[in-house]
C-alpha cells in the first residue's frame, strides 16, 4: 500500500509540474488557459472561464508564497 501511495504522489507531482510548466511558458495567457481547459476537458474535468481564472490565481498565489 505504501508503494501505491508513493506512486500516486509521484504522478500528482508530475501533473502539477507539467501544469506549472505550461503556465510559465512564453505563450499568451489566453492561449495557455485555452490549452489547459482543453486538457482538463479531455480528462473529464470541466471548468468555465471564471473557475479557470480562480484556479490560475490560486496556483499563482501558492507559488508566490513558496518563493518567500
Amino acid at each position: 500500500m505504501k508503494n501505491l501511495s508513493a506512486l500516486f504522489a509521484f504522478l500528482g507531482g508530475a501533473a502539477v509540474g507539467a501544469a506549472l510548466g505550461v503556465l510559465f511558458a512564453p505563450e499568451k495567457g489566453e492561449d495557455t488557459r485555452k490549452r489547459i481547459c482543453q486538457l482538463l476537458r479531455e480528462k473529464g474535468i470541466k471548468l468555465n472561464h471564471h473557475e479557470m481564472d480562480e484556479l490560475v490565481d490560486q496556483i499563482t498565489s501558492e507559488l508566490s508564497s513558496d518563493k518567500e
